[in-house]
């Protein structure tokens, strides 16, 4: 950690491309539309203010492969603010830091624990590194239908039993808004000597209120991924990549992204990112404080409504939920004889009112720094004439479990490079699974590649697809047909990649 305080209250990235854009330069590099002289239109729909400073890499605004100047000085800002040694800014999104992440701690063949309801990118970043996953099996809700946090049993179960993995990978909070006992899972898997990786996608605002659950670096974690447009302020696709203490090598991060991230950054996103810092570092104790109690409120009224159970505190009682993010507002609708997913249209289409996710049961709401008590009451009243207009009460109209975790018969790289062919996704019981499949959001893969298919799986995915819901990761757009291994049993495995048997790779 950076050893003298910043000042928190410059911009040097977007000072640096407004000087850049006032200074009278003419302009021989891309973009090619010259700071929006070459596109009249987009200047007027976006502003000729923010097309001037959509720029690319020059001495004068530094370069993200090799940041020595106002990008380096915005990261370290960054870093001084969420209280690590180093930050990378990503304009590729969370996905990207998280597949960083992963490429970070783990070469070809080696293990690593990770939750099985990590999103589609952590898959991703299997794939990409070569690693086997050890999935670990996070804590269920029956009555929500829905993957909650993990125990620390349950990690340091899965430590003792693979002692050769290389990281353990957690996320904080989940989607809906739990966390697990971080602190004491971190502290655990240090003793190993592993270190600890973090998707906290859903946590740029944890550290600005002390009664929100512990953020990943104030944990102690060695890296998090941390999605700032999504709870931070900044320009969707901006997020930063966080690093702390000495069991990850930054320079291996460095290298990771400079591989896989865009050398053509958007210094717009870039300046979003610096932005957003300055205005959570002067403004985010306040800011998260107020949406905290206005979710609070919110969520007093939405428990009230006759017919909708709203989950709160009442699940810090199970196994694996330490902490809840009330910010989150997770609404469970089966008492309305409605899915999730109807009820996320009516409120699309009747209401004007967008939510973050549907699934069978339950919607989620966001509630972040861009909304008041006008956007709340909206919300609230909307879900009370939904519930008035609901006559049938206590009918539950599906309920199927989550399927359990199945059989990983070869490394997810493995099946994702071997020959394949497509059919029935009905017939496809047995067969070893090339692809993903899951509902988008929130990106959580019901089956990865290298997976036998189990008639579980393909009962889920058929309720999933009779209620519309949004069904990514198969090349079939309508998840008709899935693509299979041909010679599952004759894959090829390298030095690095051991053979596996089902003793190997198994839910703990």
């Amino acid at each position: 950690m950076l050893n003298r305080v910043l000042d928190q209250s410059k911009l040097p990235l977007y000072t640096a491309l407004k000087n850049y854009s006032l200074d009278g330069t003419t302009s021989f590099h891309v973009p090619g539309h010259k700071q929006g002289k070459g596109s009249q239109e987009m200047a007027k729909l976006l502003g000729l203010d923010c097309l001037k400073i959509d720029l690319t890499c020059m001495e004068d605004l530094d370069n993200i492969c090799n940041p020595v100047s106002v990008i380096k000085e915005a990261q370290d800002l960054g870093a001084q603010l969420y209280g690590a040694d180093n930050a990378f800014f990503l304009v590729n999104g969370t996905t990207s830091g998280i597949q960083a992440m992963i490429m970070s701690v783990c070469e070809p063949g080696d293990k690593i624990i990770i939750p099985r309801n990590a999103h589609k990118s952590a898959i991703g970043g299997i794939i990409l590194s070569g690693a086997i996953p050890i999935y670990i099996e996070p804590e269920i809700d029956d009555f929500l239908g829905i993957s909650m946090g993990v125990k620390p049993e349950t990690v340091a179960s899965a430590l003792e039993k693979y002692p050769e993995a290389k990281a353990v990978f957690l996320i904080n909070p989940t989607y809906y808004g739990i966390a697990s006992e971080l602190q004491a899972i971190i502290n655990l898997t240090h003793a190993f000597g592993k270190p600890v990786i973090v998707d906290e996608a859903h946590g740029t605002h944890l550290k600005f209120d002390s009664r929100l659950p512990l953020s990943a670096m104030e944990a102690g974690a060695d890296l998090s991924a941390s999605s700032t447009h999504k709870l931070g302020g900044s320009l969707t696709q901006s997020s930063i990549l966080l690093h702390q203490g000495d069991l990850v090598d930054p320079q291996k991060v460095k290298a990771v992204l400079n591989l896989t991230q865009t050398t053509s950054p958007s210094y717009v996103l870039l300046a979003s990112l610096d932005i957003a810092r300055k205005q959570m570092a002067e403004q985010g104790e306040k800011l998260i404080s107020t949406i905290y109690d206005l979710s609070l409120w919110a969520r007093a009224e939405i428990s009230q409504i006759e017919g909708l159970y709203l989950m709160g505190e009442d699940v810090l009682q199970q196994p694996g939920c330490y902490a809840l993010d009330p910010t989150k507002i997770v609404v469970n609708v089966k008492g309305l004889g409605l899915s999730g997913y109807e009820v996320e249209k009516i409120l699309r289409k009747k209401y004007q009112i967008q939510v973050e996710l549907s699934d069978l049961f339950n919607v989620l709401s966001l509630v972040s720094i861009g909304d008041d008590q006008e956007s709340l009451t909206k919300l609230i009243n909307a879900f009370k004439e939904i519930a008035d207009s609901q006559k049938v009460k206590n009918v539950v109209k599906y309920f199927i479990p989550l399927p359990p975790i199945p059989e990983l018969v070869i490394s997810p790289r493995t099946a994702f490079y071997a020959e394949t062919k497509v059919m029935s996704l009905s017939e496809a019981e047995g067969e070893v699974c090339a692809e993903m499949i899951m509902a988008y959001p929130p990106g959580i893969p019901i089956i990865c590649p290298g997976e036998k298919i189990t008639h579980e799986i393909i009962d889920y995915v058929n309720i999933l697809r009779k209620e519309h819901a949004e069904l990514q990761g198969t090349q079939d757009p309508e998840v008709k047909n899935i693509k299979v291994l041909c010679h599952p049993a004759q894959s090829e495995m390298t030095e690095a990649e051991p053979a596996m048997t089902s003793n190997h790779i198994q839910a703990i």
